[in-house]
């Protein structure tokens, strides 16, 4: 029986495709220690998104295949996920205390968008990750409502400086919502939300943040130019239906995300099917394939595909949204692989990134 070897553990390991990465451990830089003690195996690899309930059913994979390698009695394969800072738009400096920050928008109201960010967020927590929400949309927040926070619930105030987030459900939440009536609308003008926005973000005291996420208001207004200028955005993600009326204004916010350097990371279509509960037949009320089409045609990954639900409309309107109401159910499940994908997606735009060239000067 031949001795194993660093190039052969290496092999094996590029046979098996991180389904997020879309590379495998090795050519994606993930292997950080390969020690080979006789035939005991170690392999300890880093994943640069959260993915805790992935990371044990992938590795349990990758150790098979070790010991299937001749010469090998025993493997142990340790998966770590280290979330670090990634880059955002260029001149934007980054936020203490916030590692990524990821804006959920849509071109239009009511396709889901506050639902997908709500989702996202508990998804994100529930891979291991140390997840904020921050509800962007002045004119009318609702994440409070969607976390379960009491109406009248008002932040501390911290050295008279800093506002302290609420917590709900694992994860940090900020809103205008908790600063003001909830009867009493928002008369604001552009510079005043866009001000208002600010503060809410730089003042409040998120505690060491993996992801941030927005809770957008729709269109592409004063509130999404001044986060482009001002807040340093990982990436954006785009909902949309499929009706054409939602996908053309869905295509607003792919380009402007885009002429401010903001990268888009994918899209997610809501309400892609009805499934009747009575007789189980499936129909497209809203058109069929629209968000697959919007992200071909700009080159981006359609992330999730979700169905018309009134389970998820409940659940949110409950305070306990589908990620944490029902998390073994099939939809709690799409919204996971959406928090790896977006996770994974940062990860992914970065290292495509252009490196800048390197400047000499001689005496020639």
């Amino acid at each position: 029986m031949g001795a194993v070897n660093r190039a052969a553990v290496e092999a094996v390991l590029r046979q098996y495709t991180d389904p997020y990465l879309n590379q495998d451990p090795v050519s994606a830089g993930c292997v950080r220690a390969i020690d080979i003690n006789g035939e005991q195996v170690s392999v300890t690899l880093e994943l640069g998104y959260a993915a805790g309930l992935f990371k044990n059913g992938f590795a349990q994979m990758l150790q098979l295949g070790i010991e299937g390698l001749e010469g090998v009695a025993r493997a142990k394969v340790q998966i770590n996920c280290v979330i670090a800072a990634h880059k955002a738009q260029a001149q934007v400096p980054g936020m203490a205390n916030v590692k990524n920050i990821v804006a959920v928008a849509s071109g239009k109201g009511g396709v889901g968008k506050s639902t997908t960010a709500a989702n996202l967020a508990l998804a994100l927590a529930r891979e291991g990750a140390r997840v904020g929400m921050l509800d962007a949309d002045i004119y009318g927040p609702s994440q409070g409502v969607m976390f379960g926070i009491a109406e009248g619930t008002r932040p501390l105030v911290k050295d008279q400086k800093w506002f302290v987030p609420l917590k709900a459900h694992g994860v940090e939440v900020m809103s205008m919502a908790f600063l003001t009536d909830d009867n009493t609308p928002m008369v604001w003008r552009g510079p005043m939300v866009s001000g208002a926005l600010l503060q809410l973000i730089t003042q409040t005291a998120w505690d060491d943040l993996d992801y941030l996420v927005i809770d957008m208001p729709p269109g592409t207004g004063d509130i999404q130019l001044t986060l482009a200028q001002k807040v340093p955005v990982a990436g954006s993600v785009i909902v949309t239906t499929p009706q054409d009326l939602a996908l053309l204004d869905a295509r607003k916010g792919v380009e402007m995300f885009r002429k401010v350097n903001i990268p888009v990371l994918g899209v997610v279509e809501n309400m892609a099917v009805h499934i009747c509960s009575n007789c189980g037949h499936a129909e497209h009320l809203f058109g069929e394939g629209g968000g697959e089409k919007l992200a071909a045609q700009y080159g981006v990954e359609l992330l999730a595909s979700l169905p018309l639900s009134m389970l998820i409309r409940e659940q949110a309107d409950s305070g306990t949204p589908t990620a944490i109401a029902e998390p073994e159910s099939q939809i709690a499940m799409v919204y996971q692989e959406l928090a790896r994908h977006v996770g994974a997606r940062i990860v992914l735009q970065e290292a495509a990134a252009p490196a800048m060239p390197n400047i000499t000067v001689s005496d020639d």
